[in-house]
């Protein structure tokens, strides 16, 4: 069904879970900042860190002149090191530990040591400023990043350049995420008044001259068009934001502030890309409620059906769940003569794919499925996988709820960073792939932009097309008209 988005039960952490961590013994001494991987980061034998203290991770996050950490290391660790310390805070750390392991406060500078430094910081401010963008908002972001290069760059005046080019990409990449905010603010209130001014047409089909399939009669075309959408939503999530929705205090920070000012905005794109799985779901339920006639009902009952098929066949699973979850809707599914004129045979085939039993078993089969696809694809075709994103927000969220930040040592409990980096980033992946349909305005903008009724109003649109069978209905039917004519 759809998804509500109310920062109260989706986007933060139950009141009720309080995970049980220890807090750091106190009166530690600082240890002195040492080249490369503090010993005990990594095992001997390679294989992946399970838990170490904020420290040691930060230290091995550090490049020197003969180290550079592992690419999945730099990615894990920036993605989560974010719920300990705030970004501007931990490339301060970064920076303080190149200044003293490579003497950047002394002068001369040891040229030969600089020049094989160089390069690699320079290769993890870039990854980071790439994978990250929206941390360099801030300005002390932008300051420890060049005051780190004008330590360096007397060495080498090449640095400057690469420096330049890496903020010239950084500025271009900032303003296309402003835009593409900006527009989903214009979409949001484009839509939502659009919606309000239904109110008024509750108790019959509203006077609208075009419908979808005025619009669109072919289902592969709807289901490309709802492709963009989706890899259009897709393409504006940060990492990041995955663990901004559930980010929590931690219980060894001795500030009350939390890491993150403005929650709101960090998930922004996130809370978005729900209310568009929403509108999606009422934009279904209204076409098939609209018609007056029994028979045009069961033909757009049939198209989408169509519709969420060849969606399932491009890969796309969240268009797929929303059109099911719309057409499962109770003012929908109700409507038991509509659907006796209709062919289902396929719906409850898709019905089954998507199927929650087992955890969503069929789902997640598929899904592996579209994922192998996407990496032996040879076309953008092949490679797209648009998951049931509610679902992956689900996983994250108990990744989350079922294993604590910190290990009872105070450590932090890297493994599961591990893991939700290894989700994030295949998510991370499917976002990348181009759409390659071409689009279609005139059907985008319907898909944007089309009135929908609220569900007091699908619910008048359906008993208004086939009457109420109990009295639960007919008492429902009454007050809903009622307060229609209350509000005229």
């Amino acid at each position: 069904m759809p998804q509500t988005v109310c920062s109260g039960t989706m986007f933060t952490t139950p009141s009720g879970f309080s995970p049980h961590l220890a807090c750091a013994e106190p009166g530690e001494e600082e240890e002195a900042p040492q080249e490369g991987p503090v010993p005990g980061a990594c095992l001997a034998d390679g294989s992946p860190i399970t838990s170490a203290s904020l420290d040691t991770l930060i230290q091995n996050l550090v490049p020197t002149a003969d180290y550079y950490p592992e690419k999945a290391y730099v990615f894990t660790f920036l993605l989560s090191a974010r719920l300990f310390i705030p970004p501007p805070d931990l490339l301060a750390r970064v920076c303080e530990l190149c200044i003293k392991q490579q003497q950047l406060d002394q002068s001369p500078l040891d040229t030969a040591k600089v020049r094989k430094f160089g390069p690699k910081i320079l290769q993890l401010l870039t990854e980071w400023t790439e994978t990250f963008p929206s941390d360099f908002r801030d300005e002390k972001m932008v300051g420890h990043l060049k005051d780190i290069i004008h330590r360096i760059a007397a060495c080498d005046e090449a640095y400057w350049k690469t420096l330049n080019q890496v903020l010239q990409k950084l500025n271009q990449r900032l303003a296309l995420m402003s835009q593409g905010e900006e527009s989903i603010v214009k979409v949001s209130l484009n839509a939502s008044s659009i919606s309000d001014k239904l109110v008024a047409f509750k108790t019959k089909p509203p006077p609208i001259q075009k419908d979808m399939l005025s619009i669109c009669n072919d289902p592969y075309t709807l289901a490309q068009q709802l492709t963009h959408v989706e890899l259009e939503h897709l393409r504006r999530i940060e990492p990041e934001e995955f663990v901004q929705a559930f980010v929590q205090k931690d219980p060894l920070d001795g500030t009350q502030q939390p890491c993150f000012s403005d929650q709101k905005k960090k998930t922004s794109n996130l809370e978005a890309y729900v209310r568009w799985f929403n509108r999606l779901c009422y934009l279904v339920a209204t076409e098939i409620c609209m018609p007056a006639k029994k028979k045009q009902r069961a033909q757009v009952i049939e198209f989408f059906i169509d519709v969420a098929r060849e969606c399932f066949n491009i890969g796309n699973f969240n268009s797929l769940m929303a059109i099911i979850s719309g057409m499962n809707m109770s003012p929908v599914s109700r409507l038991k003569k509509t659907w006796g004129k209709a062919k289902t045979a396929k719906f409850y085939i898709l019905e089954h794919q998507m199927d929650p039993t087992g955890n969503f078993y069929n789902y997640r089969t598929a899904l592996r499925g579209a994922a192998h696809r996407s990496q032996t694809a040879n076309s953008n075709r092949e490679r797209i996988v648009i998951p049931f994103f509610s679902l992956l927000i689900k996983d994250i969220y108990f990744l989350n709820e079922g294993c604590a930040n910190r290990l009872p040592t105070g450590h932090v409990n890297f493994e599961k960073f591990v893991e939700l980096a290894r989700q994030v980033g295949e998510f991370m992946t499917w976002k990348q792939v181009e759409c390659p349909f071409e689009e279609d305005r005139a059907i985008l903008h319907y898909l944007h932009t089309a009135p929908i009724f609220s569900e007091d109003g699908l619910y008048l649109a359906s008993y208004e097309s086939e009457s109420p069978e109990n009295q639960v209905e007919k008492d429902r039917w009454k007050a809903l008209r009622s307060n229609v004519l209350a509000k005229t």
